[in-house]
């Protein structure tokens, strides 16, 4: 594959996770061609790795658009992804480097200053997941996992938007990495479980009351 084209594939991955293209946006071969300055060719070579990784779904309507994840996929996701998180603390907890310990710990204390900023906090929350991921020293499992964050940018908007739930969050990382610090591997597990189940509830909150037909 030509660099080229990697650099547009991802592109356009951080216009979706960036919210520029957000689910079911239309993706037109033509606008894309003029925002990233380039023939249609490599757009619609990049469009097709898209599709197959399901981050791309065809409308009859509307033509090719950004996917959305329906109810049974969100739940699918944040099923496996607590399985997943929560084997990435397991091994956290066995095997980080007294560094990469320290640096989550100054990212649970760093993101207490900005959980009234939801937008900063949802930032600093991928790399505290990142950060844990390769302190799993699993490059297998750190491989399913940003693969899983790709599915995740589907999903609009952030939970740490919610109101109590990015103090809530950052005390649920502290949780993970105070189990970390102490070598306990089931609490570690247990505390990113949890962490991933409480995240699962406050995205079916809000998709429910963004459902929710408005009275009066």
């Amino acid at each position: 594959m030509r660099r080229e084209d990697m650099d547009l594939h991802g592109a356009l991955l951080d216009a979706i996770d960036r919210g520029e293209l957000p689910p079911g946006a239309r993706l037109v071969e033509t606008e894309l061609a003029q925002r990233f300055r380039v023939s249609r060719t490599p757009i619609r070579e990049a469009l097709g790795r898209l599709e197959s990784q399901g981050l791309a779904a065809r409308d009859q309507r509307r033509g090719l658009v950004v996917a959305v994840l329906d109810h049974d996929q969100l739940g699918e996701l944040y099923d496996l992804r607590e399985i997943l998180e929560g084997f990435a603390a397991r091994l956290a907890a066995r095997r980080a480097a007294p560094a990469e310990i320290e640096l989550l710990r100054e990212r649970v204390e760093g993101d207490r200053t900005i959980v009234d900023d939801p937008r900063a906090l949802s930032l600093s929350n991928r790399v505290f997941h990142r950060q844990l991921h390769q302190a799993s020293h699993n490059r297998y499992l750190h491989q399913m996992l940003e693969t899983m964050r790709r599915s995740l940018v589907l999903v609009s908007g952030t939970t740490l938007g919610s109101p109590g739930r990015g103090a809530e969050s950052v005390d649920e990382h502290d949780r993970i990495v105070g189990a970390i610090e102490g070598r306990d591997e089931e609490g570690a597990e247990a505390a990113a479980r949890l962490h991933i189940v409480n995240a699962y509830k406050t995205r079916l909150r809000i998709e429910a009351e963004r459902a929710a037909p408005s009275c009066g």
